[in-house]
């Protein structure tokens, strides 16, 4: 069986090591071949696990749906692909590409819905104006897909339905791929004397990841005596990831003296380097205004890390407040609170990370790619 893929992650096509490239390592068994679109970009990988084909358009993004309308006749004239998937988001050249090419070829897709942007919370006015464009065109997008791929069962599936998308359509299925060989606790730093940093962060460099409400937090624990033992100038956070905000970051950390206090470590090249951060942490802290994940936080579990979370994606699906997680508003004084709740309470910390770690069990890398590529075979038999 083949399949395409229409999607805007060009760090495939850049040849950068992404989730999605790890999906791909292991997805690619279940197909004959695969065949991907992408938006345009200078790099250009044209061929990966030797089935995976990539196709990077030469036009500026504001012409992407015409690009993926023309590759995708293109491909199917040369390949007959029997499905195709469709990653959805906003300013939707994915979906309007797709929608064309479907309507062109009567080959059946799915939407994927990763999460919708703007929703719980927007971090600012363009991914609100995002979750007023997805719950108006939703729905049109949706109508003719076979299915619609969530990959939480609560918050997504809610919004999907409240906008009109039909509940029958809509399946979920995880896509969060833990490899539990390069995600697991570590001996070498099992105890909180061999712990390097007090908190994580890991993740994109971006408003809605909550970043801003981080630092603060962090520079209040600094400035009192909330840390047991007279060690509140010592408190450590390491922060992993790039994006926009890095110079902003940069200079909050100098400007706040936090030099001390705060590792911007940037980047991690490979997942055993990010794990081994992990392992290196008393806890993570995710405060993301929309996701559906995030898989960051199931990977620090993976680790017997504890995790403090908000209320987005996948976690509202598997987290007990104070069992295997901690839930925290966007509020400073709660985030420093409830950091500190775990900070001075070993017992408290070592319980959520326990059941941290037998939660996240569900998502073994094979088992979970295994279900999503005969769930996308599945659906070809079915009416």
């Amino acid at each position: 069986m083949k399949l395409l893929f229409i999607t805007g992650d060009i760090a495939l096509a850049r040849g950068q090591k992404g989730p999605f490239y790890y999906l791909l390592q292991e997805f690619s068994k279940y197909w004959e071949r695969i065949d991907i679109i992408t938006p345009k970009t200078e790099q250009k990988v044209t061929n990966i696990f030797g089935n995976v084909f990539v196709y990077s358009s030469n036009l500026p993004l504001i012409f992407q749906p015409w690009f993926i309308l023309k590759k995708g006749i293109e491909i199917y004239k040369q390949q007959k692909f029997d499905i195709f998937g469709i990653h959805s988001y906003p300013p939707f050249y994915n979906d309007i590409g797709g929608m064309w090419l479907h309507k062109k070829i009567k080959i059946p897709y799915l939407l994927e819905v990763m999460h919708v942007t703007g929703y719980p919370k927007a971090g600012n006015f363009k991914e609100w104006f995002y979750k007023i464009l997805t719950g108006l065109f939703v729905k049109k997008f949706a109508k003719n897909a076979k299915a619609i791929r969530v990959i939480n069962q609560t918050q997504v599936s809610e919004f999907l339905i409240k906008s009109g998308v039909n509940k029958k359509k809509i399946k979920y299925i995880p896509a969060f791929y833990i490899d539990f060989e390069t995600f697991k606790p570590s001996l070498d730093y099992a105890r909180d004397k061999q712990k390097k940093y007090d908190i994580v962060f890991s993740g994109r460099l971006v408003k809605n990841k909550g970043i801003d409400l981080l630092l603060e937090a962090t520079k209040i624990i600094k400035n009192t005596n909330a840390l047991p033992t007279g060690r509140q100038a010592n408190i450590k956070l390491a922060i992993t990831g790039s994006g926009p905000l890095e110079n902003k970051i940069k200079n909050y950390i100098k400007n706040n003296h936090l030099e001390n206090n705060i590792e911007f470590i940037g980047w991690v090249k490979g997942t055993e380097e990010l794990a081994k951060i992990y392992n290196q942490s008393k806890l993570m802290v995710m405060l993301s205004f929309n996701e559906g994940g995030p898989r960051v936080t199931l990977e620090a579990m993976a680790c017997k890390v504890p995790i403090i979370t908000s209320r987005v994606g996948i976690m509202l699906d598997i987290i007990q407040n104070n069992e295997n997680g901690v839930f925290v508003d966007w509020k400073v004084e709660d985030i420093v609170n409830k950091i500190m709740l775990l900070l001075n309470n070993n017992d408290l910390r070592n319980r959520i990370a326990e059941n941290g770690y037998k939660t996240v069990q569900q998502f073994e890398r094979k088992k979970a790619i295994e279900n999503y590529a005969r769930t996308y075979q599945t659906l070809l038999h079915t009416s």
